[in-house]
C-alpha cells in the first residue's frame, strides 16, 4: 500500500540517500531503458532531484521524448536502499544552475557555471520506495540462527512506498 509522505518520511528519505555518492538514473531511449550514475547535486531531499549534465548529452535528448525516469540509490554497507520515479526536465537558467553548483562539479564542467554546455536535470519524485534492514553483525547471525532454527526467515527490516505530494 502507498501512503503519502509526510515530512517525517521526506526526512528519511533524505537521510538514507544523504551520504550516497552516485545514484543509477534510468531513461528511456527508444524502445529500451538505459541507467547510467549520476552525482545528485542537492544537500537535502525535499520530493526533487537535480543532476548536472551536460546539454549534448544524450540522456537529454532521452528525456526530451520520455520525461518519465526511475532514480535508484544503494548503500549496501548500511542495508540502504531507495527507488524513486518521476518526471525529469532539463534546465539551462543561470539562477537554478548556479543556486546547486558545488566545487566537485568542476571535474566535469572545468569552466564552472558558464560553462555553455552545463544544464540541470530535474527530477520532480512522485513515487519512492525504500528499504531499510538492520546491518550489524549481530542482527544479521541472530537472523541466520531463527532462520535455522524455526525454518522462516526473520524480519528483514523496513519497506515502504510512498507518494511526493
Amino acid at each position: 500500500m502507498t501512503k503519502i509522505a509526510d515530512a517525517e518520511t521526506l526526512k528519511k528519505l533524505s537521510a538514507m540517500i544523504k551520504d550516497i555518492k552516485f545514484a543509477m538514473l534510468t531513461s528511456e531511449d527508444g524502445p529500451h531503458l538505459r541507467s547510467r550514475p549520476m552525482v545528485a547535486a542537492q544537500k537535502d531531499f525535499e520530493g526533487t532531484l537535480y543532476f548536472y549534465t551536460r546539454a549534448s548529452a544524450h540522456k537529454v535528448t532521452e528525456v526530451g521524448a520520455h520525461e518519465r525516469v526511475g532514480v535508484s540509490y544503494a548503500d549496501p554497507d548500511h542495508q540502504n536502499y531507495v527507488s524513486l520515479s518521476g518526471t525529469a526536465q532539463v534546465v539551462r537558467d543561470q539562477a537554478e544552475i548556479k543556486a546547486h553548483w558545488g566545487e566537485a562539479m568542476r571535474t566535469w564542467f572545468p569552466k564552472g557555471t558558464d560553462d555553455p554546455d552545463i544544464a540541470i536535470l530535474k527530477v520532480d519524485v512522485e513515487q519512492a520506495e525504500y528499504w531499510d534492514a538492520p546491518n550489524s553483525t549481530m542482527v544479521h547471525l541472530y537472523g541466520y540462527l531463527k532462520a535455522v532454527a524455526t525454518g522462516s526467515p526473520p524480519h528483514p527490516g523496513g519497506n515502504e512506498k510512498v507518494a511526493i505530494a
